[in-house]
């Protein structure tokens, strides 16, 4: 994959994981004050393992997963393995990565993984 496209995909994926740790300090106290006892750490530094059981009451799996998924992407960029399919190998169109910079699958498996959740 492109090197100039895989840094806008990183800084992207830094853009939305500080704007969802933000828009949770800015709509939870309890959340809020764990990043502030985070030490000094930058917003972007936060990882995944610092984002465990207690930050899980104070947000919502949905953004919990989303913030997971994003450190997901940005170790696979550091691995050179980002913007390939987890489950086929195959190279993720550049359009749904634009759309969605954490995707996982491509396409096809992601239909084919929704349509056996519906089964």
């Amino acid at each position: 994959m492109e090197k100039e496209l895989i840094e806008k995909m990183k800084q992207a994926l830094v853009d939305l994981k500080t704007e969802i740790i933000n828009q949770l300090m800015a709509n939870s106290n309890d959340f809020r004050q764990i990043v502030e006892s985070m030490e000094a750490k930058d917003v972007v530094d936060i990882a995944s393992d610092d984002i465990d059981r207690r930050m899980l009451d104070a947000v919502g799996t949905k953004d919990l997963n989303r913030l997971k998924l994003i450190d997901s992407a940005l170790t696979r960029i550091e691995q050179g393995k980002y913007g390939l399919c987890m489950k086929c190998g195959k190279r993720i169109p550049k359009e749904r990565l634009k759309a969605i910079p954490y995707a996982l699958l491509c396409i096809d498996c992601k239909s084919a993984d929704e349509k056996r959740s519906r089964g």
